[in-house]
C-alpha cells in the first residue's frame, strides 16, 4: 500500500526476465492497458527474435507493437511522442496505463522527459565516424564544446556516435523549452540473480531457434529488409544475417549470440543502476518465482490514479 499518486505503472528488467507475463497479470489486476518499451517489437515480422508473443497479452490491450514494417529506422524521439498521445488516450478512458520493456533509454526518455531527442539524424556525419572505434570516438566527442546542459550516455558505439550527431548539431542550433510534464510512475524492477538470468536466457534462445528464428530472419531478407538493416537492429538480427552470409558456421552462430546476450543483459541491469543514480525510483523484486513476484506488486495497490 502506498499514500503517493501515481499517472503510471512502469516495470523494467533485463532480456528473458518475465516482465510481460508480470505486466499483464497486473493489468487484469488493477485494470490497465500496456505500452511496450522495446526497441525492436514495434517492427512487424520481427518476432521470435524480439521475444514478441501477442498471444501472451490475453484480453489485455497493447500498444507501440507491430506499429512499423521492418526495414525503417524509430528513435527515442519519436517512442517519447507516440508514448505520450498513448499515454493520453489511455487515461481517458480511465485505464492504467502500465510501461513494461527493457529499453532504458526509452523508458528514462519519458520519466526524466529528455530534451534532446528531437535533434535530426545527420547521415553524413554518421557515415564518416560509424568507422571509428569506441576510443577515438570518445576522444572526438571530449574534443567538442557542448551544451550545459547535455549530459552524454557514451556507453556504447552506437550511443557515442549519437552523442557526437547532437553536440555537432548543438553548435549551430537551439532547441525549445520542452513543455511536456513527465509522467508521475511507480516503477518495479525485475531482479533475477546472475545463475537465473543466466539459465533463463539460454533456454529462451535455444527456444527460439527450434521455433525458426533463422526461418525469420531469411523471410525479412526475402521481404526486403536489407542485411544491413537487420545487422543494425542487433543480437539475433544481426547474428543470423552473419551466420547466412557464411560468416561463421551454426554453433558458432549460437555460442557467439548466446555470449552476446549475456553481455546485453549486463548492461541493461548497468543502465537501470544509472537511471536510479539519475533519480529514479526503482522497486526491485528479486523474488525468483512469478507467484512470489506478483504478490508482491499487488501489496503495492490499491493505487489512487491521477484521472
Amino acid at each position: 500500500m502506498i499514500d503517493q499518486d501515481f499517472e503510471l505503472i512502469t516495470i523494467l528488467g533485463p532480456t528473458a526476465s518475465g516482465k510481460t507475463s508480470l505486466a499483464v497479470a497486473l493489468a487484469e489486476h488493477v485494470g490497465g492497458e500496456i505500452i511496450s518499451a522495446d526497441s525492436r517489437q514495434i517492427y512487424q515480422g520481427m518476432d521470435i527474435g524480439t521475444g514478441k508473443d501477442l498471444s501472451e497479452y490475453g484480453d489485455i490491450p497493447y500498444h507501440l507493437i507491430d506499429i512499423l514494417d521492418a526495414g525503417q529506422i524509430y528513435g527515442v524521439g519519436q517512442f517519447q511522442k507516440d508514448f505520450h498521445r498513448v499515454f493520453q488516450d489511455i487515461k481517458t478512458r480511465k485505464k492504467i496505463p502500465i510501461l513494461c520493456g527493457g529499453t532504458g533509454l526509452y523508458i528514462q526518455s519519458v520519466l526524466q522527459n529528455f530534451e534532446f531527442t528531437s535533434v535530426p539524424r545527420n547521415p553524413k556525419l554518421r557515415e564518416a565516424i560509424e568507422g571509428k572505434t569506441i576510443d577515438e570516438l570518445r576522444k572526438d566527442f571530449r574534443n567538442l564544446p557542448l551544451h550545459a546542459s547535455f549530459e552524454a550516455d557514451t556507453s556504447t558505439h552506437k550511443r557515442l556516435v549519437r552523442a557526437i550527431e547532437i553536440a555537432k548539431w548543438l553548435e549551430t542550433h537551439s532547441l525549445e523549452k520542452n513543455t511536456i510534464k513527465a509522467p508521475k510512475s511507480l516503477t518495479f524492477g525485475i531482479h533475477p540473480t546472475l545463475d537465473v538470468r543466466r539459465a533463463n536466457i539460454s533456454a529462451r534462445l535455444r527456444s527460439r531457434f527450434e521455433e525458426g528464428l533463422v526461418e525469420e530472419v531469411k523471410q525479412l531478407m526475402a521481404g526486403g529488409v536489407s542485411k544491413e538493416m537487420l545487422i543494425f537492429y542487433g543480437l539475433e538480427y544481426k547474428f543470423i544475417t552473419q551466420y547466412l552470409q557464411g560468416d561463421f558456421d551454426y554453433k558458432t552462430c549460437f555460442q557467439r549470440l548466446e555470449i552476446a546476450i549475456h553481455q546485453f543483459a549486463k548492461r541493461q541491469m548497468t543502465y537501470f543502476r544509472k537511471m536510479e543514480k539519475d533519480g529514479l525510483s526503482i522497486h526491485w523484486l528479486t523474488e525468483a518465482r512469478f507467484e512470489e513476484r506478483l504478490a508482491h506488486v499487488k501489496t503495492f495497490f490499491p493505487i489512487k490514479f491521477v484521472p
